[in-house]
């Protein structure tokens, strides 16, 4: 039996409105930005008083922290069954970038400038962690036999790549070696530079498909 099974009334009923305010702050983001968002809008927009929202949210940092969760657990569990059905680096890339171009606004609330102010709790770090280690066991894959072998000792053997074995907190307890990490790293920057430009409009008018410019960054990218 679920939890939402097992829930009172006023449970369920809290649950609600608090879906509710979050589908008015996603359109709060879409149309001012994250640093816009405000309780009291929001609060007007359904009817009730300022006061009433503090119940389900303490404050407008609150309600952010809410939504990047969702947004980091949205593409933690995306990412994450298409690992599970097989999807290598390649396949995970796409897949990264179908789900940024479902909801771009949902996509720089992560990736995008961060908002005045705004710290992020902890426990939003360990979900975006479960990304990185998905990313980083398909390119500790991708670094192993015949073929990723030369390559691999290519990465090693690059300043960058030293420098990261050194440096890798960024890839908390997950095992991968100096060639997964550098690539990691390289698929990390690369592909949201070309997918933050895209969504935020920087190609529009230059006359070719984003597509088959993040197709080719990423043939490039591997080994």
């Amino acid at each position: 039996m679920g939890k939402s099974d097992t829930a009172t009334p006023r449970e369920r009923y809290r649950a609600q409105v608090r879906t509710e305010i979050k589908e008015h702050a996603w359109q709060q983001i879409a149309t001012a930005g994250a640093s816009a968002l405000s309780l009291n809008a929001i609060a007007k927009q359904m009817g009730v008083s300022g006061p009433a929202l503090y119940r389900y949210f303490a404050g407008r940092d609150e309600l952010i922290t809410e939504l990047i969760r969702d947004a980091y657990r949205s593409l933690a569990d995306t990412l994450g069954a298409a690992a599970a059905e097989g999807a290598d680096l390649s396949g995970l890339a796409h897949v990264l970038r179908g789900w940024a171009l479902a909801d771009p606004h949902r996509y720089f609330l992560l990736y995008g400038t961060p908002v005045p102010g705004y710290h992020a709790p902890d426990d939003t770090t360990a979900i975006s962690s479960e990304i990185m280690a998905t990313l980083l066991t398909a390119c500790a894959a991708l670094t192993q036999g015949a073929q990723g072998a030369q390559g691999a000792q290519g990465a090693q053997d690059a300043p960058f790549a030293a420098h990261l074995e050194k440096h890798r907190a960024w890839a908390g307890d997950h095992s991968a070696p100096p060639a997964a990490l550098h690539l990691a790293m390289s698929f990390w920057t690369r592909m949201h530079g070309v997918l933050s430009l895209e969504l935020a409009g920087h190609f529009t008018g230059m006359g070719f498909d984003p597509d088959l410019l993040f197709a080719a960054e990423l043939d490039a990218l591997l080994p």
